[in-house]
């Protein structure tokens, strides 16, 4: 009988943000699929209910209180699962967001931005990917190979209006990416990769005021994204887990430095 490339049981999966939207719905299909799934965030509540949830399938999942910024913090987070699982074999790094200040409204301009806020969600994307990522590969590194995934986007690919921050961010956790994937494979060897998802739109926490309405109907800037998406409509966000599995999985062992994207089309219309 032949091997089945896709299967994921037993995989140590580790999730930074893992109760977000996207996060969350990984978490939980990851599981399914008999991973074993950490969850990190900074809200214990948030975390422990999606960890509970999980459970209450009959899959196996575990919650630890975490900044993605205060390299500390992870440390403490890689002991911790290495003193429960032994290792870590795939790292998915799912903390980001945006906020107001770092975007331009439709009647401010480029010299409104609020620096302050563009730094923070700099940081909370860039940072917020690499800090995980070093710590986290280094208890790869010891154990002979690893794989991360990270979350890019579509602002990564092509600079958008209003999310000057977040679009910056983004760009360079793309880069990174491949960064990484070259660093670790060529000095470490042939188990590790590096790769990323871009996702194009869904709506998430961080994104709702941009897209929709007080009374849910889609704002300017929405009807525009549906215009430039041949599949006319915006993500699911169980659309990215055949990606995100395919990217854990051995299907994809020979993939390294990829942004693989999610985008119903996006990327690829030009009018």
């Amino acid at each position: 009988m032949k091997k089945n490339i896709f299967d994921i049981e037993g995989k140590v999966i580790l999730i930074t943000g893992g109760y977000g939207i996207l996060g969350s719905q990984m978490a939980e299909y990851l599981a399914s699929q008999g991973a074993k799934v950490v969850v990190l965030g900074r809200s214990k509540e948030k975390g422990e209910a999606l960890v509970n949830k999980i459970k209450a399938s009959g899959d196996e999942a575990v919650f630890y209180i975490s900044d993605a910024l205060d390299k500390a913090n992870l440390e403490q987070n890689r002991e911790d699962i290495l003193q429960k699982y032994g290792r870590i074999d795939i790292l998915i790094n799912a903390a980001g967001g945006n906020m107001p200040g770092a975007t331009i409204p439709p009647d401010k301009t480029i010299f409104d931005i609020d620096i302050s806020a563009f730094k923070e969600v700099v940081d909370l994307n860039l940072f917020g990917t690499v800090l995980p990522t070093l710590v986290f590969a280094k208890a790869m590194v010891d154990n002979g190979k690893g794989n991360i995934i990270n979350i890019a986007s579509e602002s990564s690919l092509r600079p958008l209006t209003r999310v000057m921050g977040y679009g910056v961010a983004k760009a360079a956790v793309a880069n990174f990416t491949k960064y990484m994937a070259g660093e670790l494979s060529i000095k470490f060897g042939e188990g590790f990769r590096v790769n990323a998802i871009a996702p194009g739109f869904f709506i998430t926490e961080q994104n709702r005021s941009l897209m929709l309405n007080a009374d849910g109907s889609y704002t300017d800037r929405a009807k525009s994204v549906i215009a430039h998406t041949p599949f006319r409509r915006f993500g699911e966000a169980d659309e990215l887990l055949g990606s995100i599995h395919y990217l854990a999985s051995d299907a994809s062992s020979f993939v390294n430095g990829s942004i693989l994207v999610v985008d119903g089309g996006f990327d690829s219309f030009t009018i």
